[in-house]
């Protein structure tokens, strides 16, 4: 029997140089946008807690190419981070223009995704933990 063409072959390498092209576009496009914050920041000559955040968003995502370029996965955490990055810049730079129940929207969203970041590291973990405890049982 035949092994399929996707998982060895010319189908899944192709695949495999697309998503590398456009993780490559990602990272460039990211350092690209990082610069043009920086210019910003510079010809305003003043920084702002929301220039800050949207950095630390930028250096998230390329973080995140990077983990995937390293170990060919995106741990699920990262992106939940960058979610409550995004969520936390939203609420400062909302400020009191909106009504207040959309601040308890975002702020429960964020309470909820960190809430799945505490629950996904701990049965990371908790895995970790009883694989190291059935290897040294022999099992």
């Amino acid at each position: 029997m035949a092994k399929p063409a996707f998982k060895d072959g010319t189908v899944g390498r192709i695949i495999h140089r697309v998503e590398d092209a456009f993780l490559l576009g990602i990272a460039l496009f990211t350092v690209v946008a990082m610069g043009q914050e920086v210019y910003a920041i510079v010809l305003r000559i003043k920084v702002e807690l929301k220039d800050l955040l949207l950095m630390f968003i930028y250096v998230e995502v390329l973080g995140m190419v990077g983990v995937y370029y390293d170990s060919k996965k995106i741990p699920i955490t990262l992106p939940l981070f960058i979610a409550i990055t995004a969520l936390s810049r939203l609420v400062i730079l909302q400020g009191k223009d909106q009504p207040p129940v959309n601040l308890l929207y975002e702020s429960g969203a964020i309470l909820v995704l960190a809430l799945a970041c505490v629950v996904i590291t701990y049965r990371h973990t908790s895995e970790r933990r009883e694989r190291t405890r059935t290897e040294a049982n022999g099992e």
